[in-house]
């Protein structure tokens, strides 16, 4: 095949997907937020048997399509409020378009240069909008549990040398770790730490909204020894309750602990004016994680993580092999995350920073806390609904008296599409969660939203 055919594959390919990308996007606001079908009804579009020949570029894109649409979760609809993930701004969509056919492996800055350059200034501009110190090393994960692990990972390692042990000798021979966090730590921190070979945390208690529990930290910290690591949040998952930073921070560094934040989609909360009281405190802290395609508005995958001393950063992380390219002292993406191959996540994070501005950041923040608190105020206004949380920040979790209920409510409402919020279990209990975390999520979604669970309590015998 000469250059112009392959050419000419490739603006085929391309224009179907572009087709078909923007029609999927034109569907969002109106569609159904769940998916026609079920895993085994888009199993029945496709053909299962690899085929003996294959078929031009085009009409595999087509066919890819039109088989996978109908079994597609509306995930950037304004009325998706499902596992905190928000929806995509077009610059950081756009941007994730060339990431994937510029084709870099950003993992060394001699090598791909531009995208190197392009995720650097994006990680300088996310300390700037955060208030985090600006020395601060950042590395772009896959998602929050893969960067609150490379933040555990770092903060296992400088524990150990603090207490004069050698990390890279592995962990039997070294001090054991005190692990301790919340009793509302999430899933994501509690797998980090068992991966990194910490654990399970040792919870100290929480308050009714998730909060940390300071004097039962001080008390844990007091009543052992050895090295220490604190997981703290910013944003509990249910009730959106932030840690008190200040307070917890003392007293974990005062017990010579290294002190990490979960701040999945919380983190935000510090870009905000509005909102820093809720972070106050901090940026004190020696790590922290966090989510772009949460509260940021990018595509999939971008997870944040971010380290305090880079040094212990590259200590732990960082690549060495006599294949690789060295860069002075200057540390590579790769020193700064558990993987050497990589595609360029941060590219898309720059495209939304540098679209944004810091005002639009804050708008974005607090629009999205805004739409929960007027999604709180309707909700109540539902005669036999109440919300259990005080909404602090972008979640909201709905019940009614009777559990069953509540559960009927969540499954009648994903069902009947103009809205997709999950379930879960709180304080005892059964609980539908709306966390709101897409930029589209205006008035009239708010709007559309409240009717559709007023709907639904009617519907499933819901009565004040």
């Amino acid at each position: 095949m000469d250059d112009g055919a392959k050419k000419e594959q490739y603006r085929r390919a391309l224009d179907v997907a572009h087709r078909r990308a923007l029609e999927w996007l034109d569907s969002l606001p109106d569609r159904p937020v769940r998916p026609e079908l079920d895993v085994d009804g888009v199993l029945a579009r496709l053909d299962r048997v690899l085929p003996e020949a294959g078929s031009a570029p085009d009409a595999v894109v087509e066919e890819l399509a039109a088989a996978a649409e109908p079994g597609l979760m509306a995930m950037g609809s304004p009325r998706f409020y499902g596992f905190v993930i928000g929806g995509t701004y077009p610059a950081a969509l756009a941007a994730d378009w060339l990431v994937s056919a510029w084709d870099q492996n950003t993992g060394s800055r001699q090598p791909t240069p531009a995208t190197a350059a392009v995720e650097e200034v994006a990680g300088a501009w996310l300390l700037d909008v955060l208030g985090l110190p600006a020395e601060s090393g950042v590395g772009f994960v896959t998602g929050a549990t893969a960067a609150n692990l490379a933040c555990l990972v770092v903060a296992r390692d400088a524990v150990l040398r603090r207490a004069g042990a050698d990390p890279t000798a592995g962990l039997r021979r070294a001090p054991d770790i005190r692990f301790l966090a919340g009793d509302a730590v999430h899933t994501s921190l509690v797998l980090a730490g068992r991966i990194a070979g910490l654990g399970a945390p040792v919870t100290v208690g929480a308050d009714g909204q998730g909060r940390i529990d300071v004097g039962g930290l001080e008390r844990a910290l007091a009543g052992g020894e050895g090295p220490a690591i604190v997981a703290l949040q910013a944003g509990d998952v249910h009730s959106g309750a932030f840690d008190d930073f200040a307070a917890a921070v003392t007293v974990a560094h005062r017990a010579g602990a290294w002190v990490h934040v979960d701040g999945a989609f919380g983190l935000w909360a510090a870009a905000s004016p509005r909102l820093q009281h809720l972070t106050r405190g901090l940026a004190e802290a020696d790590s922290w994680a966090t989510d772009a395609h949460k509260t940021l508005n990018v595509p999939y995958d971008c997870g944040v993580a971010i380290v305090r001393d880079e040094s212990s950063m590259v200590a732990a992380l960082g690549a060495h092999a006599a294949y690789l390219p060295a860069v002075a002292s200057i540390s590579d993406p790769y020193d700064r995350v558990p993987e050497l191959s990589r595609r360029a996540r941060g590219v898309p994070v720059w495209a939304a920073l540098r679209a944004l501005g810091r005002q639009g950041v804050v708008g974005l923040v607090d629009g999205l806390a805004d739409a929960a608190t007027a999604l709180a105020a309707g909700f109540e206004e539902v005669p036999g609904l109440e919300v259990l949380n005080g909404v602090a920040f972008t979640q909201v979790c709905l019940a009614s008296r009777d559990d069953a209920a509540t559960a009927e409510l969540g499954e009648w409402l994903r069902a009947e599409g103009t809205v997709w919020a999950s379930s879960s279990t709180w304080r005892g209990r059964t609980v539908v969660r709306f966390a709101v975390s897409n930029h589209g999520t205006d008035e009239d979604a708010v709007r559309r939203t409240v009717d559709a669970v007023a709907r639904g309590a009617t519907a499933v015998g819901i009565r004040g």
